[in-house]
């Protein structure tokens, strides 16, 4: 069998033809892979909820500043959807993180959400209910199976990019046009 090769700190951009409701032209960062499975932030999929309807369930006395109050929670994956998920630039002082790559953190503590409600908290942010989860071998062969591409990940398309664009920017970074993907796979 042939060494795992990490997808840590990559993103996954679904083919045209990965035709599942929830993955259908989504673009995936991955935060975990290893010989037990893989685990990822969908990057690109609105939940129902801003961030001041989310902290609200955590705190109805809170204060959010009204730049913050319309962010966009992200509906991060199929599983746990009841589990919040921070992707964030700097380290900052949050009880439960992660660092993923150079200026790439992950944080499910609720500290972080009141910082950034009141612009307190990290540079750049996602806010993300739930995850995308693959058992072991899974993602590989769905690879296999070319549901999905995958690049390195680029913190401009992760934090600066809009949502509603994040999955063509992802196609064009490998340099070809959407319309170039096909779902054939190739033999030679």
């Amino acid at each position: 069998m042939t060494e795992l090769k990490s997808l840590q700190n990559h993103l996954l951009i679904a083919m045209p033809s990965l035709d599942d409701p929830y993955f259908e032209r989504s673009l995936t960062y991955i935060c975990e892979h290893n010989d037990e499975g893989a685990m990822g932030i969908v990057l690109n999929q609105p939940s129902s909820m801003n961030l001041k309807q989310l902290l609200e369930q955590t705190d109805k006395e809170l204060e959010i500043s009204a730049d913050k109050a319309e962010q966009i929670v992200l509906a991060g994956g199929p599983v746990s959807q009841e589990r919040g998920f921070v992707l964030h630039s700097d380290q900052g002082q949050w009880s439960s993180s992660l660092t993923l790559a150079d200026n790439v953190v992950v944080t499910t503590s609720k500290d972080i959400l009141t910082a950034i409600g009141n612009n307190s908290g990290p540079e750049k942010s996602l806010v993300a209910l739930g995850y995308a989860g693959w058992s072991a071998g899974q993602l590989e062969k769905e690879l296999q199976e070319n549901a999905w591409l995958t690049i390195e990940a680029d913190p401009d398309i992760l934090f600066n990019t809009p949502m509603h664009r994040k999955w063509q920017a992802a196609v064009n970074k490998l340099g070809i046009d959407v319309w170039q993907l096909t779902p054939e796979i190739g033999h030679a």
